[in-house]
């Protein structure tokens, strides 16, 4: 099984917690690193340099879609709070949905939550990819 990766953060969440997200998001489904085809974000994370570091040590694809597109993916988790900060109600769901190609169906972690030991937080959603 191929899987996308949605990834959300708080700006600057270093690359430590967004590794520990990613491995803990992973292990609840069974997964390992090699189950990642591709990882997504929202277009204000493109210069994130934690998730940077994340998705090039992994040599993992990535993708930014605009708080437009990710507005239009029905999520079973919308949050007001991502929709004042960024535009649009979901970033992982929504991210890793577009990534994948699928739907609500298709999640198998809806939002895994992290908040590192350095006060910030990244949130993880994990998209079977349609064979």
């Amino acid at each position: 099984m191929k899987v996308a990766l949605g990834i959300g953060c708080d700006r600057d969440t270093p690359w430590q917690t967004l590794s520990d997200a990613v491995a803990q998001a992973l292990a609840a489904c069974g997964l390992t690193h090699a189950a990642v085809d591709r990882v997504a974000s929202i277009d204000l994370k493109s210069d994130e340099t934690g998730l940077l570091t994340v998705v090039a040590w992994n040599n993992w694809p990535v993708q930014f879609f605009s708080a437009e597109s990710l507005a239009r993916v029905p999520v079973p988790n919308p949050s007001e709070t991502v929709r004042r900060h960024t535009g649009t109600p979901s970033v992982a769901e929504a991210a890793a949905l577009l990534a994948a190609g699928a739907s609500a169906e298709a999640l198998l972690i809806e939002k895994h939550r992290l908040r590192g030991s350095d006060g910030r937080n990244a949130t993880i959603s994990i998209a079977r990819i349609p064979e």
